[in-house]
């Protein structure tokens, strides 16, 4: 995980739920590549085509509500959405984002500074998101170590198996 994302904004309103980022029609699709051609088919058509790797998607209160599909985080960070910042989360989405290695903040007031287009500077251990536009920034507790470590290590999986591999290494006989 970069310290410092930069990306193009895209924004959403409040309770963007998990059916409306990746339809439950799309449930039975496992391939991350096949996933990310139907992210927010409804609430933004255009997203699927025209989203660039590290797109910072921007949203008000309660995103990622409903139901607990990993397909929603996995899509987005298969598009290569940079982060996803918002007022609020639902919490099995939030841990399912970060477990995926998307980076996923919650910073009260960001969906007020951005307009879709706008350019944004996220630091995720200072803990501030910038609208390049306007300059104007909101404040967040940053993400705990922890979740920062789940992040670099791009995401639990990844952690896990690096783990194991030095626990491995370590036990091996010279």
């Amino acid at each position: 995980m970069k310290d410092v994302i930069e990306g193009r904004v895209w924004t959403l309103g409040r309770d963007v739920d998990t059916d409306g980022i990746i339809s439950g029609k799309y449930l039975t699709i496992i391939d991350p590549q096949e996933l990310k051609k139907h992210v927010f088919e409804i609430a933004l058509p255009e997203f699927a085509k025209e989203a660039q790797p590290g797109d910072i998607i921007v949203a008000d209160e309660n995103f990622g509500s409903g139901s607990s599909r990993e397909h929603a985080p996995q899509a987005m960070k298969a598009i290569g959405v940079g982060a996803i910042v918002a007022d609020s989360f639902a919490r099995i989405f939030f841990r399912n984002a970060i477990n995926l290695g998307l980076p996923t903040v919650e910073a009260r007031g960001v969906r007020a500074i951005f307009e879709k287009g706008d350019t944004a500077r996220l630091e995720m251990r200072a803990g501030r998101i910038t609208n390049l536009r306007t300059q104007r920034s909101v404040t967040f507790p940053p993400l705990p170590p922890h979740l920062l470590s789940l992040l670099d290590a791009g995401g639990l999986v990844e952690k896990v198996r690096v783990e194991l591999a030095a626990r491995k290494a370590a036990s091996a006989p010279p």
